[in-house]
């Protein structure tokens, strides 16, 4: 396995004991991108590289207790914590508290 795929598992590993907005901000921060690059990052507040994989977001995160306040697709929902604090997923972007397509909040 390359340190790319390491870099993803490992985040996704962190991310199943994620009790909180600030925790999963912290795992998928853009200084931690598996891309070794954290210019590319876009306006979000965390970004998750390894959509396509074997493991993904939501589901690490529903081991960790939280619960889906909004499906759009598997690439568009958001999620609230056992803390009560809520993150949106957007094709790999995350963002804190939950967020529209399109920007607005």
């Amino acid at each position: 396995m390359d340190k790319f795929w390491e870099a993803v598992n490992q985040q996704l590993a962190e991310l199943r004991s994620a009790k909180s907005a600030d925790d999963v901000l912290r795992i998928l921060n853009h200084e931690r991108n598996p891309y070794g690059d954290p210019s590319m990052a876009s306006n979000a507040d965390g970004f998750f590289a390894g959509s396509g994989g074997d493991g993904g977001v939501y589901d690490a995160l529903s081991e960790a207790g939280w619960r889906v306040i909004r499906w759009e697709a598997q690439y568009f929902f958001s999620m609230v914590s056992p803390a009560g604090d809520s993150i949106t997923y957007i094709e790999g972007d995350i963002f804190r508290g939950t967020h529209r397509a399109g920007g607005d909040r």
